[in-house]
């Protein structure tokens, strides 16, 4: 089990230039890849998006590639740029009658006069790209799955919290049904005494409607069904593979059954103990949510 919170870094160092790759995760219900890159390194981008998504299933990867070059830059003349100057410096010898030349140290400090002239992307620092991103994507993982420890120890103790309420609520839910056939008998009894007519029950029918009614307020199934998603929680945060989307739904099934239990009695003890797992649950949902 991994988190989805982590950072890494690569860096290929080569006599003519260098690359640093930094990778930043956070939770993200998807893959989604945030990567700027300059426009003579456009062409690495689908490269670099492939490398990561081969390696990491879920969260916001932050991508931040910085290079440097040592070799000899060439320029280019902006042409067009520095006829136009020439032309309206002539223009405006004509019309107003000044005297001089142009000076080329002037023109050469016009913005965009010359142009660094871009090289296409050799192979040798293409590779070296890819192996930042892979060194970034080792460091990135093993953090992630250091957190993703942390996280699995963490829901662990909120299962065991779960587990500890358990018990009373399971000694409370053998009386419930009789607690619960009693009062609606105390309540029918209570009923036909404060009428005036005289009302013949079919005592076999009230027995059968009382039992129906009673059985509907059994939690012993809710009680079973949270133990089971107990276990199937643990056994999935043992995996290696994606988890994430397991868990919360496993997490929105226990919540199911306390919310069930909750509303199906009124007995105190019952309640406060379901009213404590649902917090556990609360803080699982908030933990589940960073695990890739």
């Amino acid at each position: 089990m991994k988190s989805m919170t982590g950072f890494g870094r690569g860096a290929v160092n080569e006599s003519n230039f260098s690359v640093t790759v930094e990778l930043k995760t956070v939770n993200n219900r998807f893959l989604d890849i945030s990567l700027r890159l300059s426009n003579e390194m456009q062409s690495l981008e689908t490269e670099i998006k492939r490398l990561i998504s081969g390696r990491l299933s879920r969260g916001r990867v932050d991508v931040n590639l910085q290079y440097e070059r040592s070799e000899e830059i060439n320029y280019e003349l902006n042409r067009p740029m520095i006829a136009g100057y020439l032309s309206a410096m002539k223009q405006m010898q004509e019309e107003f009658e000044l005297s001089g030349e142009p000076d080329i140290n002037v023109i050469a400090k016009l913005p965009n006069a010359m142009i660094a002239k871009k090289d296409d992307i050799s192979e040798a620092f293409a590779f070296a790209v890819a192996t930042a991103v892979n060194t970034a994507l080792e460091d990135l993982e093993k953090m992630r799955a250091s957190e993703g420890e942390m996280l699995k120890a963490e829901l662990e103790s909120r299962l065991v919290g779960i587990e500890q309420h358990l018990p009373p609520i399971e000694t409370e839910a053998a009386s419930i049904g009789d607690e619960y056939r009693q009062r609606l008998t105390r309540r029918i009894a209570d009923m036909l005494a404060k009428s005036e007519s005289q009302i013949e029950l079919d005592q076999g029918r009230l027995a059968q409607e009382i039992a129906f009614l009673s059985d509907r307020a059994d939690i012993s199934e809710e009680i079973a069904r949270l133990n089971t998603h107990i276990e199937h929680f643990r056994t999935i945060m043992s995996e290696e593979k994606e988890v994430g989307k397991r868990l919360d739904f496993l997490t929105q099934e226990l919540n199911r059954e306390a919310n069930t239990i909750t509303s199906k009695t009124n007995n105190m003890v019952v309640k406060e103990n379901a009213l404590a797992i649902k917090s556990e649950i609360e803080k699982i949902r908030e933990q589940v949510q960073n695990v890739e």
